[in-house]
C-alpha cells in the first residue's frame, strides 16, 4: 500500500499547501466558484489541444491550458470593481457555463469524448510519478514566494477591501492574484482535475473560516484538515478500491458535513445549558415534521424508497416479517439465506478467479471456463433471489402504509402543531 500511495500523498500535500492559502482569498473576496471557473477554462484549452491533436499529459496541452487560463485571469481583474451594474459572481458563472458548453461542443468532435471528460473532471492522481510531483513543487514554490512578498496588498484587497491599501493600483494586484492563481489552477487540473482541484481550494478554507478568526489560524486549521482528508481518502480508496479524486472530494465533503453537525450540535448545547430544555423546542419540532413527512410519504407513495425502512428493517428483520403472511415470512427466509450464500460463494470464487489472473494460483483453460460459467450461474440466482426480495417489500410497503404511515404522520404533524401553539403562547 505504502509503495503505490506515497507519491499520490505527496501530490496531495502539495495541493494543499498552496490551495487552502488561496482558498482563504478566494473565501475573503467572496468568488466561491472563480476556482472552478478557472479550472473549466483550463479544460476547455487542454481539449482545443486534445482536439489538435496533442496528448493531454503533453507541453503543448499544457500552454493551451495556460493561455487560456490568463485571458479568463484578465477578465476577472477588470471586473472587479466595487460599484459594477454586473456581480463579478455572475461573471465567473457565465465563464463557467459558457467553457463546459464550449469543452463539450470540442470534444463531441474528438474521439473517446466521454473519457477525456471523465479525466478533465476527476483526474488520475493515484498514477502521478514522484518526477511530476516535484516538478508540481518546483512550480509552486516561487509562487507561494511571490505571495508571501506582496502578501500586504493582496490580504487588504481580500480582507479589507474598503481600506485605504486596497485602493492603491488595484486592478493590477487583482491581476498578480488571478495570474498566479491561474497558473496554480492549470497545473493542478492536469493531475487532479477539476473536482479535486476545487475541493482543495474551497473546503479547507471554509472550515478554517468556521473554526477560527485570523487568517494566518484559518490557514493553519486548512492545512491540517487537508493533510487529513488526504490520508484517510487515499486509504479509502485503496481499502474500497475506488475512484481516488472522487474519494478525497467526498472525504471533503463528509468531513465538512461532519464539521457542521458538530458546530450546530455545540450550538443546541450552550443554548440548552443558557435557556434550559425551552431551547430544544426547535430540534424537537424539526425531527417531528420529518416523522411527519416520512410517514406521510409512505402513506401516499409506498413503492418509493424509504431508507429509514429500509435501515429498521437491516436492524431488525423480524420488523419486516410482522406485515408478510406466513407462507411468505418461509419465502422471504429463503430468499435471504440465498443472497447470503450467493454473495460469499461469489465473493470466494472471483478471488480465486482474480489469483489465477495474476499467477499466484495455477489454474487450467479449463477449469477458468467452468468458473467463468459457475460465476455466470450464481450470479443469475442471485439476481432471482433479489427480485423474491423486492416482490416481498414491495406487498409489505402496502400493508406498512396503512398501519405504518398514517399513524406516524397524525404523530408528526399533531405533535408539530402543539409545539408551534406552546412556543406561541409563552412568547405571547
Amino acid at each position: 500500500m505504502i509503495e503505490v500511495l506515497w507519491a499520490p500523498l505527496l501530490a496531495c500535500l502539495v495541493l494543499t499547501a498552496i490551495h487552502v492559502y488561496l482558498g482563504l482569498h478566494v473565501l475573503a473576496r467572496g468568488v466561491i466558484f472563480v476556482d472552478l471557473a478557472l479550472a473549466q477554462v483550463a479544460a476547455l484549452g487542454i481539449t482545443v489541444a486534445f482536439l489538435a491533436g496533442h496528448p493531454i499529459q503533453s507541453d503543448a496541452a499544457y500552454w493551451y491550458a495556460l493561455a487560456f487560463t490568463l485571458g479568463g485571469a484578465a477578465l476577472f481583474a477588470t471586473s472587479r470593481t466595487r460599484r459594477a451594474p454586473v456581480p463579478q459572481e455572475a461573471i465567473i458563472g457565465i465563464v463557467y457555463a459558457v467553457s463546459a458548453a464550449a469543452a463539450v461542443l470540442v470534444v463531441d468532435q474528438a474521439p473517446q469524448g466521454s473519457e477525456h471528460i471523465k479525466q478533465l473532471l476527476v483526474g488520475n492522481i493515484l498514477t502521478v510519478t514522484p518526477a511530476e510531483v516535484g516538478t508540481l513543487a518546483l512550480l509552486y514554490a516561487p509562487i507561494a514566494a511571490l505571495h508571501w512578498l506582496v502578501r500586504r496588498p493582496l490580504l487588504d484587497i481580500s480582507f479589507d477591501p474598503d481600506g485605504a491599501g486596497a485602493r492603491r493600483a488595484v486592478p493590477w494586484w487583482d491581476f498578480v492574484f488571478y495570474a498566479s492563481f491561474g497558473l496554480v489552477v492549470t497545473s493542478s487540473v492536469r493531475l487532479a482535475g477539476v473536482l479535486l482541484v476545487f475541493a482543495y481550494l474551497v473546503v479547507p478554507a471554509t472550515a478554517g473560516a468556521l473554526l477560527a478568526r485570523a487568517p494566518w489560524s484559518r490557514l493553519a486549521v486548512g492545512w491540517a484538515l487537508g493533510v487529513l482528508v488526504s490520508v484517510g481518502g487515499l486509504g479509502a480508496s485503496w481499502a474500497w478500491d475506488l475512484p481516488t479524486g472522487a474519494t478525497v472530494v467526498v472525504a471533503f465533503g463528509a468531513l465538512l458535513a461532519a464539521l457542521a453537525l458538530g458546530l450546530a450540535a455545540g450550538a443546541i448545547v450552550r443554548a440548552a445549558r443558557a435557556r434550559g430544555p425551552a431551547a430544544l423546542s426547535g430540534v424537537a419540532a424539526a425531527l417531528l415534521v420529518a416523522v411527519g413527512v416520512a410517514g406521510l410519504l409512505l402513506a401516499l407513495f409506498p413503492r418509493m424508497d424509504h431508507l429509514w425502512l429500509d435501515w429498521l428493517e437491516a436492524a431488525a428483520p423480524a420488523a419486516h416479517a410482522l406485515f408478510l403472511r406466513v407462507d411468505e415470512r418461509e419465502t422471504y427466509r429463503d430468499a435471504r439465506e440465498g443472497v447470503e450464500r450467493s454473495v460469499a460463494e461469489l465473493g470466494r470464487v472471483r478471488a480465486m478467479q482474480e489469483e489465477a489472473q495474476w499467477g499466484t494460483r495455477p489454474m487450467s483453460e479449463d477449469t477458468q471456463e467452468r468458473v467463468r460459467q459457475y460465476l455466470a450461474g450464481r450470479t443469475e440466482m442471485l439476481a432471482g433471489d433479489r427480485m423474491v426480495l423486492r416482490t416481498l417489500r414491495a406487498r409489505a410497503r402496502e400493508r406498512q402504509r396503512w398501519s405504518v404511515g398514517l399513524p406516524l404522520f397524525g404523530i408528526g404533524a399533531g405533535g408539530a402543531l402543539w409545539l408551534l401553539r406552546r412556543r406561541r403562547a409563552q412568547a405571547l
